[in-house]
């Protein structure tokens, strides 16, 4: 027997948003045609729910109430003050900036100089005529967040790195929202590194004070050519009432080095989606990802990493720190094909619980098709250490920052994975004002 869902407010009215909204998306006819065979996807598939396994503890269907408006030609004004504000310690990292404001290239407040460095913006790039940035996209699991990105995206980064470059600086993506009106934003990016390659590209989501609390949709394509490295930082800081939905998808080619680094704070709900395919023998993956919660905030990070070829390695440390009725969520699935003989794939998922409120929900997946493998996972879940607790005040320490040295290093341990010191200070610098929230 089949069982027909009845559709939600949320899901009748994308497809009315987009039907109004869809005249002034740019792109020609080959785009809209892409758009439209996607927001057809989405009427069959409907919001992600419970009873979708990869979806299992974040019930988009129920948490997406309403469907915002898209934001499409807003004009929102944005100083380089209130950026600056919005980006807290990462305004002063020096690096090349690309910015969107509510989902649209903002040339005025960009800044790239770097030879062996090309980037263009994705509307450009669909008003001279190229689909492809709407069609390569495939994520499992994402059918429908992917659907609904094809359908809605405003624009987006298309970076370049040169084949042997070593650029200086690292690249700043920045996708601020601004508008005081809810509205949906929804971007997309690809990231091609050329072969032998070695780049730092950084990721920044913010809102300003006075932004109101929106949806946003963003997915990224990454490309890592043979030999090439990629070391790939995301700061998620949009406000309390904002949802966020990430999708990273990423082929790692020959003898290269994909290094994703995830930092989720402050934000209502968050699902950050990391796809990850070898495509070469000798690629390696080190994924570091915290996230840190309060009062009723929601946060999944949600890995797939896919050892398609032989002889790869993958890495995987989550931790994070839960207030309140916070929730957080780990999923993390390792596939080892049949024939990816010499795989060495691990996952540890960690979480301190600072509330007997707060949830952690943690599935670690090993899927072994092959038997010469080195393949193991892990999870825990604990509250601060009570011994520790009194050995750090009977030296004279105050209680709350005896808390704050635990938590801090407990965390501190994901920072240690950024090479780059000023770059690693900074999200360190972003993560311990948000603890400080956290510890009261």
């Amino acid at each position: 027997m089949t069982v027909a869902l009845t559709r939600t407010k949320a899901e009748q009215a994308f497809p009315e948003l987009f039907e109004v909204a869809a005249p002034r998306l740019p792109g020609g006819a080959a785009t809209a045609e892409a758009r439209k065979a996607a927001i057809g996807a989405f009427v069959s598939l409907g919001l992600p729910h419970r009873r979708i396994e990869e979806w299992k503890y974040t019930d988009l269907r129920s948490a997406l109430k309403e469907a915002l408006p898209p934001a499409v030609g807003t004009t929102t004004p944005v100083t380089q003050g209130q950026l600056d504000t919005a980006l807290a310690e990462l305004a002063a990292v020096d690096a090349h900036r690309v910015v969107l404001v509510d989902g649209a290239y903002r040339p005025e407040l960009s800044a790239v100089d770097a030879a062996d460095v090309a980037v263009t913006s994705l509307a450009a790039a669909l008003a001279e005529g190229s689909t492809d940035p709407l069609t390569s996209a495939r994520v499992p699991g994402q059918e429908a967040v992917v659907a609904l990105n094809t359908a809605f995206l405003t624009d987006g980064a298309v970076v370049r790195v040169a084949e042997g470059a070593r650029p200086a600086k690292p690249l700043l993506l920045v996708f601020v929202r601004a508008s005081r009106e809810p509205r949906l934003v929804t971007v997309r990016n690809r990231l091609d590194i050329g072969a032998g390659a070695q780049a730092t590209v950084i990721e920044a989501h913010v809102a300003l004070p006075d932004a109101a609390p929106g949806q946003a949709n963003a997915l990224t394509e990454v490309h890592i050519s043979k030999g090439a490295s990629l070391v790939h930082p995301k700061c998620t800081l949009e406000g309390a009432g904002a949802t966020h939905l990430g999708s990273w998808l990423a082929t790692i080619g020959a003898g290269a080095t994909y290094q994703p680094f995830q930092v989720s704070a402050g934000t209502g709900l968050v699902r950050n989606h990391l796809a990850a395919t070898f495509a070469g023998e000798g690629g390696k993956i080190d994924v570091a990802a915290c996230f840190l919660g309060r009062d009723g905030e929601h946060i999944d990070t949600t890995l797939v990493i896919d050892h398609a070829v032989p002889g790869c390695v993958s890495r995987e440390l989550v931790k994070g720190v839960l207030a309140g009725r916070a929730r957080g969520i780990f999923q993390g699935k390792v596939i080892v094909r049949p024939d990816a003989q010499k795989t060495d794939g691990k996952q540890m998922a960690q979480a301190l619980m600072l509330s007997e409120e707060a949830e952690f929900d943690s599935k670690p997946e090993l899927e072994i098709f092959a038997d010469d493998v080195v393949c193991g996972h892990g999870s825990t879940a604990a509250q601060l250490d009570e011994d520790m607790l009194f050995y750090l005040r009977s030296r004279g320490i105050p209680l709350t920052q005896a808390r704050a040295l635990l938590i801090e290093s407990f965390v501190g341990e994901v920072f240690d994975k950024l090479e780059n010191e000023r770059l690693r200070e900074a999200l360190w610098a972003i993560a311990r004002a948000r603890l400080a929230g956290l510890i009261g």
